[in-house]
């Protein structure tokens, strides 16, 4: 009696069905790829040059005191003179100015009495800035033929007269934030509590040698060398700890998206060099939040006006180091709940 078969008939493999997927031709991908590296090219350019060109004064807050009639006339010559650059402020005296100067409220300012006109100026908060004051002074005194004088309330040290040092801080910042989330996890892939401690006394080790270079071998910083030291730490930590959260909760991507955020918005619009006033209103604003533009902030306070107007970057700062170790624990307590337990062994009877 015969039965019927079970066998299930074999399905021939049919070669087109593999073809028709098969990857696009070389010359459109050659294409596509040299078209997509043109946009990232024309983005890095956006990002890094245009706010270089579009930098300047505008909106600076500056002070005003002297006599009241003098100071209505050289209020109206400093708009002619340079419209929309400045915000200028009235003060009682010019103790007052010079003390909303040092508390870093204003970037200088004009004291206007019939003798003529004192600028006061920082070139250690900005020396482009303190130039530029130092400019619109003379050229209205050239108009009203009125003599002017320049005073430097609060100087750059005299190795560091251009304030390079802590001008070129921004990408020594992000390297030092980026580099020791990798490196330590390579050597301590297992160890959570360990690769913590490896970051944060790398940002310890980190800010003190940032700050013995700018003190010792630079001249940069004269005097505040731990709070400098302080300060710098903490950038690098508020950098670190976001982006090891990012890779503890992400994965790679979450650390490269952080890296590259941080690398090319965080970099130019940090406005160390300048601070954030020379740069466009809402770029510098925003570059303020970022990790290296509060930190940049913080270090100028700390090594030229004794913490003034520092407050807000360190409390930037301290938010992105907790915020990190929020990603990362969240991260950690994910990858717990990942992990298939493992069933306990039944005795033997």
């Amino acid at each position: 009696m015969s039965h019927p078969s079970t066998d299930t008939p074999a399905h021939d493999t049919d070669p087109s069905a593999a073809g028709s997927k098969r990857k696009p031709h070389s010359a459109f991908m050659l294409l596509g790829m040299t078209a997509g590296l043109g946009v990232i090219l024309v983005l890095l350019l956006m990002v890094f040059i245009m706010p270089l060109l579009k930098s300047g004064a505008h909106d600076l807050s500056v002070g005003l005191a002297g006599t009241p009639a003098v100071v209505d006339d050289f209020e109206q010559a400093l708009v002619t003179a340079a419209p929309d650059a400045y915000a200028p402020q009235r003060y009682d005296s010019e103790q007052d100015l010079r003390d909303a100067i040092l508390d870093r409220e204003i970037v200088g300012g004009f004291v206007v009495e019939d003798s003529g006109v004192h600028a006061l100026v920082t070139s250690a908060g900005s020396a482009t800035i303190s130039g530029t004051l130092a400019g619109t002074a003379n050229a209205i005194g050239q108009v009203t033929d009125s003599a002017v004088t320049v005073e430097d309330v609060v100087p750059l040290p005299p190795s560091d007269p251009t304030g390079v040092g802590i001008g070129g801080l921004a990408f020594p910042l992000v390297f030092g934030g980026i580099v020791p989330v990798v490196a330590f996890r390579k050597i301590l892939p297992r160890s959570n509590g360990w690769y913590l401690a490896g970051l944060f006394t790398f940002a310890v080790v980190g800010g003190t040698i940032v700050a013995a270079v700018l003190t010792y071998a630079f001249g940069s910083v004269d005097t505040g060398f731990w709070a400098v030291a302080a300060s710098v730490a903490m950038g690098i930590a508020a950098l670190a700890f976001p982006l090891a959260g990012l890779q503890k909760l992400f994965g790679a991507k979450g650390f490269t998206i952080g890296a590259m955020a941080m690398m090319f918005l965080g970099n130019p619009l940090a406005g160390i060099s300048t601070t954030s006033a020379w740069l466009p209103t809402g770029l510098g604003a925003f570059g303020q939040i970022l990790p290296p533009g509060a930190a940049g902030t913080l270090v100028r306070s700390a090594a030229y006006f004794q913490g003034a107007g520092g407050l807000v970057a360190a409390c930037t700062l301290a938010v992105w180091i907790v915020v990190g170790l929020a990603l990362y624990a969240v991260g950690m307590r994910r990858a717990g709940l990942g992990t298939p337990k493992t069933a306990a062994p039944v005795p033997a009877t």
